[in-house]
């Protein structure tokens, strides 16, 4: 196995164990992405330079002992939104071609301090408004969208340009791309890790989290992350980062799963449903015991997600939008356009409507300690196609299909875990989604992990 396919955990041993340098990682890293860049399209710019030389000091640290933990030497990815201090922060838009960011972000400032190397900044839809990520192609097919709006992040990870990266995740923009790509990736609780540095779409709605190999990867990169800002006014008190990188059991005997009757299972395709279903019984096989449950206030699901973003994002673009309209890209500009024409009362009653929602899924969380749904109802479509046609003959927007599933962990700010459990018949990526009370990003990652290494040990077998 060459440096850029190992994980983040394996690279990290074989670093700590001295099989592997740092140097020799980046450099594989780096020459991976030289190769598919011009296919794939992941990232605006690659830091070779920078990151060789963060690598060489990376190898001096660790050969005098002073090592800074699993991240230390490991090359990645930040979306191009998390600003880094004297780079250009670009949020993929003409908007920001004079941007230079003036400091670190505090996500970049402590993945920094943990050793992690920066390798370049990952392409986003524009202002990471959409599901698409237009400049970027699959990692595994070139003639079908990345997802998004983190895709070159999900697309670096999948073909061996960074080893992680972090995603921004406003209705589903890190789970989508990871799950059409074939990778793991984590929204965690709304406020866990700080947003402080990173270019909004939706301050009520917006998190930024790791997108990884694997779910232990994932676990690693988040203790890095979580921890309390006081530059974001939603950021949360300091957690026990420890709990979270899963242990060797994958016993899940008294967890309760749910499994929902409703809304996750509709309008889907069936081999989707077909591969979540799979997974789900593979979780009742590892000791989990399966509950069927109702999704609360459903049908007021899209209309609270779009009540909430709209306005929001409108408001961070009113300068811009007024001053160089013709520089956002049109299906950026009608959104941020029709954010203006949206009366405040509806914004309020979305509001009201999420406070519902969140009660309601507190309670539901009560019965269950997590829910398993599909992550995406849909593989990754072709590039170009805009509507997805249902087995009962109805269409769907690409857009509103791949939101559908995953805003409801926005809107109520519980955490999401994505990850891959299979393919359908053209090869691509299925995703199941791991819904948890606030805070319960331990027991996802427990259960994810437990649920990946069953699979592996089944694959090996």
């Amino acid at each position: 196995m060459r440096p850029y396919e190992l994980s983040l955990a394996a690279a990290a041993d074989a670093i700590r164990e001295r099989r592997l340098s740092p140097v020799e990682l980046v450099d594989s890293v780096l020459d991976r992405a030289e190769e598919v860049e011009p296919l794939l399209g992941a990232y605006v710019t690659v830091t070779a330079e920078q990151a060789r030389a963060a690598a060489r000091a990376a190898e001096r640290d660790i050969t005098a002992g002073r090592v800074r933990g699993p991240l230390h030497g490991i090359p990645m990815g930040l979306k191009d939104l998390i600003d880094v201090a004297g780079m250009a922060t670009t949020a993929s838009s003409r908007v920001r071609a004079e941007h230079r960011a003036r400091a670190d972000s505090t996500v970049t400032a402590r993945l920094t301090a943990a050793g992690a190397i920066l390798v370049g900044k990952t392409h986003t839809h524009e202002f990471a408004y959409g599901l698409i990520t237009p400049q970027t192609s699959n990692a595994r097919d070139r003639n079908r969208i990345a997802g998004g709006s983190s895709g070159g992040s999900a697309v670096a990870v999948a073909a061996g340009g960074a080893t992680f990266a972090l995603g921004t995740d406003t209705g589903g923009s890190i789970r989508v791309p990871a799950a059409l790509n074939g990778v793991v990736g984590l929204k965690p609780t709304y406020g866990l890790v700080p947003r402080h540095g990173i270019t909004s779409l939706s301050w009520s709605l917006d998190h930024v989290g790791p997108i990884t190999r694997t779910v232990e990867d994932a676990a690693l990169v988040l203790a890095a992350l979580a921890g309390h800002d006081p530059r974001d006014p939603a950021s949360l008190a300091t957690p026990d980062t420890s709990a979270y990188r899963p242990g060797a059991v994958t016993d899940l005997t008294g967890l309760r799963v749910g499994v929902p009757r409703t809304f996750y299972f509709d309008h889907i395709d069936p081999e989707v449903e077909a591969a979540v279903r799979s997974a789900v019984d593979q979780l009742r096989s590892l000791g989990a015991r399966l509950v069927e449950v109702e999704i609360p206030m459903t049908r007021y699901l899209r209309a609270t997600h779009w009540g909430l973003m709209v306005p929001e994002a409108t408001a961070y673009h009113e300068r811009t939008l007024r001053a160089v309209p013709e520089l956002y890209q049109a299906d950026v500009r009608a959104l941020l356009e029709a954010g203006e024409l949206l009366p405040t009362g509806d914004y309020l009653r979305a509001q009201r409507a999420r406070t519902l929602m969140r009660q309601a899924w507190a309670e539901l969380l009560k019965e269950v300690d997590m829910i398993a749904a599909p992550t995406v109802p849909a593989t990754a479509v072709e590039t170009g196609q805009s509507t997805i046609t249902w087995p009962d003959g109805t269409t769907e927007g690409v857009s509103d299909a791949y939101v559908r599933l995953s805003a409801p962990a926005n809107i109520t700010g519980v955490p999401a875990l994505s990850l891959p459990v299979g393919h359908d018949t053209a090869s691509l990526p299925i995703g199941m989604q791991l819904l948890g009370r606030p805070l319960g990003e331990a027991v996802l990652l427990q259960a994810g992990h437990a649920y990946e290494q069953a699979r592996l040990g089944a694959t090996t077998s």
